[in-house]
């Protein structure tokens, strides 16, 4: 039988498996990887900042003269004011008589005053405070005809603290009569006012100083300066015994409220420092304002 030659037993092996010499072993082509979709990432949306409280600019402050709450709330006008606005119902005078009241509105001090005479005091108080800010301001004093010092009944110079802080009387110290124009025209940023002796109350009844408020608190509420940014304080300077006094806070953002909480004229001092951006002056340092009665109002603060 003939022999096959080995080598060609191999190359015929190698034919029959189709593979070549030296060749490596072929392995399936791996499956194709398919990344994920990307998910779109949501924009955040920022939350609406609130809008800001409206700052009041212009700060008008009437003082009335000596009534309890109970007293001064039968004069018809006044009554709808509170009903209207806001009223804070316990709130206290600082002193007995008129002038140490004053002062404390004014200065944040009654220094030791505890009469209603003429006293020379040092240069202060919010009158030069704000002169010194560069905020303009007037006291406008009913009756008052030949300046501060030599006007006649029903003026009473007790009830013009401005005249005391310095012995002088400043030229921001005008008659009532200059009200209108300035109502009318550039109102100052801060506006005191006093009525006379018969229209705050002290030698009249509650029917004629109710009647004076109803023609003078509409003139403030009519005006630009009022109706745009502004805020009205009416209080009295002092009562009986308990020395409690009524104190109405008219603006034109606020809501129909009242507070409980004790306050004082100090308190009020400060809250008109507050809103006008000035440092707070003697005892209204360490009071609480009247921040739920100005509720909607902004407030420099100190």
């Amino acid at each position: 039988m003939r022999k096959v030659a080995p080598a060609l037993v191999l190359a015929c092996a190698l034919v029959a498996c189709g593979t070549s010499p030296g060749a490596a072993p072929t392995s399936p082509l791996p499956a194709e990887t398919v990344a994920p979709a990307a998910v779109p990432v949501a924009t955040p949306v920022p939350t609406p900042e609130p809008a800001p409280a409206p700052r009041a600019r212009h700060v008008f402050v009437i003082v009335m003269e000596n009534r309890a709450p109970a007293e001064a709330l039968e004069g018809r006008y006044i009554a709808s004011l509170a009903r209207e606005y806001a009223i804070a119902t316990s709130y206290f005078a600082i002193s007995r008589p008129s002038l140490p009241n004053y002062l404390a509105l004014t200065a944040g001090d009654t220094f030791g005053i505890r009469d209603d005479a003429y006293h020379a005091l040092a240069k202060g108080g919010l009158g030069t405070q704000l002169t010194a800010a560069g905020l303009t301001w007037r006291a406008y004093m009913e009756g008052m005809t030949k300046g501060c010092f030599d006007s006649p009944y029903p003026y009473a110079l007790k009830h013009n603290p401005f005249a005391y802080y310095g012995g002088g009387c400043p030229d921001n110290v005008v008659p009532l009569s200059a009200l209108a124009a300035d109502l009318a025209g550039a109102t100052p940023r801060f506006v005191w006012i006093t009525p006379d002796m018969c229209h705050d109350g002290h030698d009249c009844a509650v029917a004629d100083a109710d009647a004076w408020l109803s023609r003078v608190v509409p003139e403030i509420t009519a005006s630009r300066a009022w109706r745009d940014d502004g805020v009205l304080f009416i209080t009295w300077d002092e009562s009986d015994a308990r020395n409690q006094v009524p104190l109405i806070v008219v603006a034109p953002t606020l809501v129909r409220h009242s507070s409980d909480r004790r306050y004082d004229h100090y308190s009020l001092l400060a809250t008109v420092q507050d809103v006008l951006g000035v440092p707070r002056l003697g005892q209204a340092t360490g009071v609480e304002p009247l921040a739920d009665l100005v509720t909607g109002l902004a407030v420099a603060g100190r």
